[in-house]
């Protein structure tokens, strides 16, 4: 019995870690089962923009100066010493103010002549004209030469000539004499005078005394290039953008600082000819400049309007990626969910959006959020971006705040 017994209990423990191994390996095999079938990725979800076409102004900024409405370089018109300057430089004048006195004393003189000599004339006209008449009843008796009566009828008629002459002698000399007072020609602000009282100044001379300038209102010359100008033509023929008839002459202008100048300005013409060194023309703007907050010379920019596109294609920034080769694609989804990728033409940025010539049509479902999950050809679950923020939105307003604060 003892030995039966010790014989039987080696048994029992071989057979229990048979089992044990058994159950090891049962167990095992389920788990490797399990890892060659794992469940199924899920649909990767999108957020897209349906792409609606837009009426859009389309407007480029172009660099240029400032210029004065109307420039006056004052000058002299008779030589004279310069007696008095009667202006504050730098303040504003108006049209026939006094701005220099030139001696007038021997412009006076001249002039007080003249008119002598013109009185003198037209003393001696009389007795001239009476003897002609006399001798023209002697001449029907005989009583005169013919020649006689020719010489004082050549008299009469010179001392016409001479009247005339002298007239235009007091004329000539009273213009000079007014000349002796230089005025404004113009209305605006003048500068800097370039001579003070005492100065010698001659008729015509080469350096002006002052210079006026009209600065209410004001130009701006823009430059552009002609190859816009071509493709502007181009896109007004092909019916891509259409005029805006008056309102397309409204030009938005940019100070240095870039900061808008408030008030608007109107085109008054383009240039009828190309610099061949810089390939561009002139357009010149009118803008009203009431507190001269515009100087001549001033750096500025204009927004000019290009015309207006009826049915533009605007894409997010966001949606809009590159390829290797530098292309500008994008990737939409289909009717069936199915990523699919275009390639565009781009025009300009309109703010935080671009202007597609080609490649997306209205009602394409254009990805801006998860791209960089998706591939084209692949299959996504396409969510507005529009719902996807309102959800966000309400999901903030469903946290509650902490009211320790």
């Amino acid at each position: 019995m003892q030995f039966s017994r010790k014989c039987f209990q080696p048994m029992t423990w071989f057979v229990a870690l048979v089992t044990f191994s058994s159950l090891l390996l049962l167990g095992g095999c389920d788990r490797g089962h399990g890892q060659q079938q794992p469940a199924s990725a899920p649909v990767p979800e999108v957020a897209i923009v349906t792409i609606e076409p837009q009426r859009v102004e389309l407007t480029t900024e172009l660099p240029g100066r400032t210029s004065a409405y109307l420039v006056a370089e004052v000058r002299p018109q008779v030589n004279g010493i310069i007696q008095k300057r009667r202006f504050r430089e730098g303040s504003d004048v108006k049209g026939g103010d006094l701005l220099y006195q030139i001696d007038p004393a021997p412009f006076q003189v001249a002039y007080d002549s003249a008119k002598a000599s013109l009185a003198k004339a037209q003393a001696n006209l009389p007795s001239i004209r009476s003897k002609a008449e006399r001798y023209k009843e002697l001449l029907v008796d005989r009583a005169v030469s013919r020649q006689d009566y020719d010489d004082v009828t050549a008299a009469v008629a010179q001392a016409l000539a001479e009247i005339e002459y002298w007239k235009a002698a007091v004329e000539a000399a009273r213009i000079n004499l007014g000349y002796t007072r230089v005025t404004a020609p113009i209305s605006g602000r003048i500068g800097r005078s370039s001579v003070t009282d005492g100065a010698l100044v001659t008729a015509y001379q080469a350096a002006s005394l002052a210079t006026i300038q009209q600065l209410d209102p004001i130009y701006v010359d823009v430059t552009q290039s002609s190859a816009e100008l071509l493709r502007l033509k181009r896109h007004l023929e092909a019916g891509r953008l259409s005029a805006d008839g008056e309102n397309g002459k409204k030009v938005h202008v940019l100070l240095e600082d870039g900061t808008p100048y408030p008030l608007e300005g109107v085109m008054q013409f383009r240039d009828v000819s190309v610099d061949p060194a810089t390939g561009s023309y002139t357009v010149r703007i009118v803008v009203p400049n009431p507190e001269h907050l515009l100087l001549p010379g001033m750096f500025v920019r204009a927004v000019v309007q290009e015309g207006i596109a009826e049915q533009a294609i605007l894409a997010p920034q966001q949606g809009i990626g590159r390829n290797p080769k530098g292309e500008p694609v994008a990737l939409i989804v289909d009717e069936s969910g199915t990523v699919q990728q275009r390639i565009l033409t781009l025009d300009r940025a309109i703010g935080d959006k671009w202007l597609v010539t080609s490649g997306l049509s209205a009602g394409d479902r254009l990805i801006v959020e998860g791209m960089l999950n998706v591939r084209p050809g692949g299959v996504v679950k396409a969510v507005s971006l529009d719902s996807q923020k309102g959800g966000e939105e309400t999901k903030d307003a469903a946290v509650p705040r902490d009211k320790s604060n």
